[in-house]
């Protein structure tokens, strides 16, 4: 067996550059190790996050695609930030969309998910997170109160543009004692998406998933 006598070299720049390099590639190759996993557990846990959070208005019946892979960004001055729409596909036809939005409310910004039916019907709303007063306007929450569940079956067709407020303003919505921007600012996000919608159906995108709905129904 051949053995090496490295004491003569262990002064040497060469060898301790060596040593110090071979230590770097370790530690390099454990973090990056550590990254990926940490990223795809991150990761993970987002998609989850994300399809229980459709599954509030969206039930899993209604599809078997994934609606988180097929979205669509969709622009409003009224909305505080960019809607998402997710499209629903049941063996390839359309079958329902989802939108995440948010708009501005009394003590931040309200996040909401709703979703509909081809034909503009809305399946449900649902608050995702918000910072509006608690015991006030925390009734936006589906564990608090079911006005929201006011919007159910919903639509632009079968709800005039007046009626899109709450009744203080001359809408059919309730608002609340005490908190009436809040309902305002909820109302006037579904509102609003589901016009982003009624455009988005109107793209190449919307047309072409709405011909796979008339296919299905033919």
């Amino acid at each position: 067996m051949i053995s090496f006598d490295l004491k003569p070299y262990r002064d040497q720049p060469l060898y301790q550059a060596l040593l110090l390099g071979a230590a770097c590639a370790v530690v390099s190759l454990l973090l990056i190790g550590g990254h990926q996993s940490t990223h795809q557990s991150i990761s993970d846990h987002q998609t989850a996050d994300k399809l229980a959070m459709l599954a509030q208005v969206l039930p899993a019946s209604r599809y078997n695609n994934d609606p988180l892979a097929e979205t669509a960004t969709l622009s409003s001055d009224v909305l505080a930030a960019p809607a998402t729409l997710m499209l629903a596909r049941q063996d390839g036809h359309f079958s329902a969309a989802a939108l995440q939005l948010a708009i501005a409310g009394w003590g931040g910004v309200i996040h909401m998910i709703l979703a509909v039916k081809p034909d503009g019907e809305l399946l449900g709303v649902r608050i995702i997170s918000h910072t509006e007063t608690p015991g006030l306007a925390d009734k936006i929450e589906r564990g608090k109160s079911d006005w929201i569940t006011t919007f159910d079956g919903k639509s632009l067709l079968n709800t005039s543009g007046n009626a899109w407020r709450v009744k203080k303003d001359g809408g059919e919505f309730d608002q609340f004692t005490g908190a009436t921007i809040t309902p305002r600012a909820v109302v006037k996000g579904v509102h609003q998406g589901l016009i982003l919608y009624q455009q988005w159906l109107s793209t190449d995108s919307g047309e072409k998933a709405l011909a796979t709905q008339m296919e299905d129904a033919a």
